[in-house]
């Protein structure tokens, strides 16, 4: 272990003793000879709970730990019946090719017991074309997963003997279902509503079972995503061995490692600290996996764990396994790890789904994996095998929210709480994706309602875009051959961007829309598989960025303004000081700028404007919180500003958003592509109405919502007191990246304004309430007398909302010279008014305010105004007509009609 890492927390769990059960007297008197022949006389308890759970024909879900034999749990029921009857068929499901893969493997010592009588076979996109039909034709145990189950089960069904598998179909398994959540999720619950129009075509009806790690809704999710009630079993039989627990906090960064720079906020880097930990294991005959966080972490471990080993033998018994490595490479690290010819592998989460590299007795995480599930899942590949008297689990810390949160509570990780996974099937989007796929496969009747909630919605959109045609009370399919191609399972987004290397053409990766203009903006640089590039340009229109090789020693961070518009309240309710209300919201999202971050150090090395901003708005659903006024009034009077009234410092309403938003994360399994948080614009420009509610937003980044922060707001008292005791409890003195998102945040102004959510609070030791215009700008200083930052960003003014009447053909100029589409229609209004939240614009005719009105134009018309002024987050526009000449115009436009006709 490197000597400088801080362990700050031990915990061991003491060994666990199985409970058996005797192999049930009524089990097929074959399976029970097979069984024997490989050593297996009894079960554990929650095996033969399950045998008996599926043989009354109840759909299961098991939550058992890692390597407690959850395949055998399910594997037997199902065998039994094939056995019973071997036309039957069973469908498996896995989340990634290469675990249906090594289950394959798995299956071979009953393959050879009932040689002839089961057949199994993996079916994904590397299957040869020969090996897909034995499969389909001979295999009743197909391994597959649910990209196939998309695009070539379900769209042939009728064809190549995919008809004889629905209709004998007994088993629909599900294997790691934790893994389907979000998008994923989503596409899967209504993946599976097609399937079951698809059995119900054959008179089918499969049971459902299926295995997961430990979160705090198996039966709910499983349910959402399989459409029926679940069995849940979860007391655990299995036998596990002592295992420590050691969390290491990586040490401080001399000054000399940071450019003479001291700064006692940042420390090495957790790949830093598992590469000076891994060579210790070595020589300790230790047998090890290293998780880092990504493919880049896995190559930059492995060569500085290398660089450190004694000789050349010590640093060959060490190898990365990721993504990019083929097939084949996998394999034979596979079996060098199984055979003991290597000590040790550096991986990604690709091997924390379970399959068998041998007995480990180490694990060590390069920082917390980002859920609890995620984290027993790894900790738990070590001691699987009996054999193993104990093992020991590192959790090096990295300098981010969830690390830090959990140096501060370590027993949230040991309480046995877990989080929720979140999917919403009913998400518009996918649905409509879905509804497109299945009515290419069967046509669309009364009875596929009850499967699809807004297939009263959707069809009438078909219908006007031609796919659809109306026959004898049935819509049937006339759009393009293969709908189901036309999206992702894992995305929502089907805008795709390509980065391409400029020189080659070759290209490197591809993301979607919100993705790109987070990531290629041009002057971005992006990382892949440890190569380091920056975008020369992005082409919006064609969807395409080129970037060359770089050899800076900075990274980007893309920066902007995301503005907030309340369309929809669905449920509100009053807690302590504040209201917790949820409902849709409106997202525009623009990024103007970057910044440039030293390696390591994360100095700012200044600033950099988009000459082109680049911006998306959405329909979401939010969560969102209103703040306190002495928060508000506080927060603002902290806020410095150049002399122009720009915000270009101390903001803590974005400690307080950053806060929240890692902390709601926690709960739900999100991820920070999944939710965002922001606070509502009115809170940081000069306003004629102070007392103006200010609310901070949690929502999600897809469009329609996916359902995080409807679960969000179900768990807001715990999430802000999980977020208070992320800043409380941080390391830090004054503020960092891993609790308020800064180094230049007031800390404990921050938790103040947490904990003010909750109880009345008073502020902090030597702060005071504001008095006063405390927003003005003076001479470059704010109250605090603080100055103005030479590294702060370039920033534009917006327009008060309660001037725009005063101001309003300044924004009509600035709209027009961004060539803003709208600004035409704007610069027209012969009246501008605001009324409480509302913005009313007078126009000259009835038609001309409809116009206005319509949804697409509110949006195009909302969006110039969120960007150039600062309105209320509830505010409204609303357009009318002035009434004045009106007639008479339309009677000069009949008159001028005729006239044309006649002429004709």
């Amino acid at each position: 272990m490197d000597e400088q890492a801080r362990v700050i927390h031990r915990r061991k769990i003491p060994a666990r003793r199985a409970q058996y059960a005797k192999l049930p007297s009524d089990m097929s008197p074959e399976l029970g000879a097979c069984l024997g022949q490989m050593g297996i006389s009894r079960l554990y308890s929650h095996q033969a709970q399950m045998f008996e759970a599926v043989r009354s024909g109840e759909d299961v879900v098991i939550t058992t730990s890692t390597a407690s034999g959850k395949t055998l749990s399910f594997l037997l029921p199902v065998l039994e019946s094939l056995l019973e009857d071997p036309s039957g068929r069973a469908v498996f499901l896995y989340p990634t090719k290469a675990l249906a893969a090594d289950q394959l493997r798995a299956l071979k010592p009953f393959l050879s017991c009932f040689q002839g009588r089961i057949e199994a076979g993996v079916y994904d996109g590397d299957t040869p074309a020969q090996e897909r039909s034995r499969i389909r034709r001979c295999a009743n145990l197909i391994l597959t997963n649910a990209d196939m189950l998309n695009t070539s089960f379900l769209p042939n069904h009728s064809s190549y003997g995919f008809d004889f598998i629905f209709s004998h179909l007994k088993f629909v398994v599900i294997d790691e279902l934790h893994s389907y959540r979000g998008a994923f999720g989503s596409h899967l619950a209504n993946l599976f509503r097609r399937l079951e129009r698809i059995c119900r075509y054959y008179q089918a009806r499969p049971q459902f079972l299926c295995s997961s790690a430990t979160i705090a809704n198996p039966a709910q999710l499983a349910s959402l995503i399989c459409g029926r009630p679940f069995r849940v079993i979860d007391q655990d039989g299995s036998p596990a061995p002592e295992k420590e627990f050691i969390f290491l906090q990586p040490p401080p960064l001399s000054p000399a490692s940071n450019g003479g720079r001291e700064n006692p906020g940042l420390r090495m880097s957790a790949a830093g600290t598992a590469a000076c930990l891994i060579p210790g294991l070595v020589r300790e005959g230790r047998h090890f996996i290293a998780f880092a966080g990504s493919r880049r972490n896995v190559e930059v471990i492995l060569r500085e764990a290398r660089d450190r080993m004694e000789t050349v033998d010590m640093a060959r018994r060490i190898a990365g396994y990721r993504s990019g490595y083929t097939p084949a490479e996998r394999r034979q690290i596979e079996r060098k790890m199984a055979d003991g010819e290597l000590s040790g592998l550096v991986s990604t989460n690709a091997l924390e789904l379970g399959i068998d590299i041998g007995a480990l007795d180490t694990t060590v995480l390069a920082g917390y994996p980002g859920t609890c599930a995620s984290f027993w899942q790894q900790t738990g590949r070590a001691g699987r095998r009996n054999g193993t008297a104990s093992c020991v689990n590192y959790l090096i810390l990295k300098s981010h929210p969830f690390d830090q949160y959990i140096a501060a509570c370590p027993e949230w990780l040991f309480s046995g709480k877990s989080e929720n996974a979140v999917v919403d099937r009913d998400n518009l989007l996918i649905q409509l994706a879905h509804i497109r796929a299945a009515a290419a496969e069967l046509p669309l009747t009364l009875d596929d309602m009850a499967l699809f909630p807004d297939l009263g919605e959707v069809i009438p959109v078909l219908l006007s875009q031609e796919e659809l045609e109306s026959l004898g009370g049935k819509f049937i399919w006339s759009g393009p051959a293969f709908p189901a191609g036309d999206y992702s399972l894992r995305n929502m987004d089907q805008v795709r961007f390509r980065l391409l290397e400029k020189d080659s053409g070759r290209q490197i990766t591809e993301m979607d829309e919100t993705q790109a203009y987070h990531e290629i903006y041009p002057g971005a640089v992006y990382l892949h598989e440890g190569v380091q590039y920056q975008v020369v340009s992005l082409e919006v229109e064609g969807r395409v960025a080129l970037a060359g090789l770089s050899e800076g020693n900075y990274y980007t961070v893309p920066m902007g303004q995301t503005a907030t518009h309340i369309l929809r309240v669905q449920k509100e309710e009053e807690y302590a000081r504040t209201y917790i209300r949820f409902g849709d919201i409106h997202v525009d999202e623009r990024v103007e700028l970057y910044k440039k971050l030293e390696f390591h150090s994360r100095q700012n090395l200044g600033y950099e404007r988009l000459e082109q901003p680049l911006e998306k708005g959405y329909d979401t659903e939010s969560v969102w919180l209103l703040m306190p006024r002495e928060v508000v009034r506080a927060y603002q009077s902290l806020l410095r500003r150049d002399r122009n009234g720009n915000v270009t410092g101390g903001n803590c309403f974005e400690g307080m958003a950053y806060a929240l938003k890692n902390a709601a994360m926690m709960v739900t399994m999100a991820s920070g592509e999944d939710v965002n948080a922001v606070v509502s614009d009115n809170a940081l420009i000069p306003d004629s109405n102070p007392d103006r509610e200010v609310y901070l937003f949690i929502y999600d980044k897809y469009v329609g919502g996916l359902g995080y922060s409807e679960k969000i707001s179900d768990f807001v008292p715990r999430i802000l007191k999980q977020a208070a005791a992320l800043v409380q409890g941080c390391s830090c003195r004054d503020g960092c990246p891993a609790c308020v998102g800064d180094f230049t945040l007031d800390k404990e102004m921050v938790l103040w304004g947490l904990q003010s959510l909750m109880e009345e609070r008073e502020l902090p030791q030597g702060r005071s309430f504001p008095q006063g215009d405390f927003l003005l700008p003076c001479c470059g200083q704010t109250r605090s007398g603080l100055p103005l930052g030479e590294d702060e960003p370039p920033s534009r003014p917006g327009i008060p909302f309660r001037e725009l009447p005063d101001r309003w053909q300044e924004l009509c100029r600035e709209a027009e010279q961004g060539r803003m589409a709208g600004a035409g229609f704007l610069k027209e209004a012969e009246a501008v008014e605001t009324k409480g939240p509302d913005l009313i614009l007078t126009v000259r005719t009835g038609f001309t305010a409809g116009w206005g009105m319509q949804e697409q134009n509110q949006r195009m018309l909302r969006r110039i105004l969120l960007r150039l002024a600062v309105c209320p987050a509830d505010f409204q526009l609303l357009i009318r007509e002035s009434g004045e000449d009106g007639e008479e115009t339309r009677e000069k436009l009949r008159r001028r009609y005729e006239d044309v006709v006649r002429k004709k």
